[in-house]
């Protein structure tokens, strides 16, 4: 069974329109780092180490992925995204949940914006 849901997830990755992906990257993130948050405040080390090492790596995908030059306001995301991984990095080290929250506060607007623009008709 497992075995199919990730040739699911493969393939759906590998088929997805680059707005798609973006959508999918933030969703991930937002759950990373709601999980990470629980895992946290449940005092499972372990599980939060891992959700928020993911997180942090999608948001390191995120900020290499942005062509800074395409628009204005890509230098202040590029800048947001640097911001995200030193609070992350932080809230990792430091067990601090509330970080983590923060970090997904952050997050969700953005997430929300890039979906309503994928959905947007052309």
């Amino acid at each position: 069974m497992t075995n199919h849901r990730d040739r699911y997830l493969q393939d759906s990755i590998n088929t997805a329109s680059p707005a798609k992906l973006l959508m999918m990257l933030y969703d991930r993130l937002v759950l990373d780092l709601m999980h990470g948050e629980e895992a946290l405040r449940g005092g499972d080390r372990e599980s939060a180490n891992n959700r928020i090492g993911h997180a942090q790596e999608i948001v390191m995908e995120l900020h290499a992925s942005l062509k800074v030059d395409a628009w204005d306001g890509a230098p202040g995301l590029a800048n947001l995204y640097g911001f995200l991984l030193t609070e992350l990095i932080g809230a990792n080290i430091k067990r601090d949940a509330d970080r983590v929250a923060a970090c997904r506060k952050l997050v969700e607007p953005l997430r929300d914006a890039w979906r309503e623009a994928a959905l947007a008709p052309a």
